[in-house]
């Protein structure tokens, strides 16, 4: 069975990572999870202290970028790929409100995207392999042989967020949250490097009412119809 490269994109908090994992874990596919390098990229310069309030230091990220290694190893315990910053695993740091609040300024850098992508090109190589993000079928793998564009209502993935940090215990605000998607929504879709958008060959997805279940059962009927062809 021929294998292919599958893209998607959409909007945050719609839960790409997860559906793109439990996919690749399905199907025997590599993931590669480009929002997990955004974020890594983010809590380095969180923890460089480059940033002031939601202002960053653009020409001393620039400087520093070469010191940003980004890797995944897969954990047998969650049967998912961790990330790692410099040899360290953040993969739950990464996850947090005050990543999450700063991420998207990160990610309209030129210079973080191109460095991003290329890497990011490197590992997807030879097909075999699911990348979720905002670009991956419109600028990483443009030639891609599957691409869904995943959406759901600003409120529905503000409770799904909500939820996710509530369980991991952390505190906040599901307004704050509400407010946090629609700002990320409006920066990645207007930012001039890459923004977000859905490839003119990319079937749209909108999970707002979607069991999990439901979800993956309609990804894996694409996946068999592309890969018939």
């Amino acid at each position: 069975m021929k294998k292919i490269t599958i893209a998607i994109d959409g909007h945050s908090s719609c839960g790409k990572s997860t559906m793109a994992k439990d996919l690749a874990r399905e199907l025997g596919y590599v993931y590669i999870d480009t929002g997990a390098m955004y974020r890594a990229c983010t809590l380095y310069a969180i923890e460089a202290n480059l940033f002031n309030g939601q202002e960053i230091d653009v020409e001393a990220f620039h400087s520093q970028m070469s010191n940003i290694n980004i890797t995944f190893k897969f954990n047998a315990s969650t049967g998912r790929p961790d990330t790692y910053l410099n040899g360290v695993r953040v993969e739950d740091r990464i996850r947090t409100m005050e990543v999450s609040s700063k991420v998207s300024i990160v990610a309209a850098i030129d210079f973080v995207r191109s460095a991003m992508v290329r890497q990011q090109q490197q590992m997807g190589q030879g097909g075999g392999v699911i990348l979720d993000g905002r670009d991956i079928g419109t600028t990483v793998f443009p030639d891609a042989e599957l691409k869904i564009f995943v959406t759901a209502s600003a409120e529905v993935r503000a409770k799904r967020r909500y939820d996710e940090l509530m369980a991991k215990g952390e505190k906040c605000n599901l307004e704050e949250i509400l407010q946090n998607v629609l700002e990320r929504d409006h920066i990645d879709s207007t930012r001039a490097v890459s923004p977000l958008r859905k490839a003119d060959d990319a079937i749209v997805l909108d999970n707002s009412e979607m069991t999990i279940p439901e979800q993956k059962a309609w990804l894996i009927a694409k996946v068999n119809e592309k890969i018939g062809e």
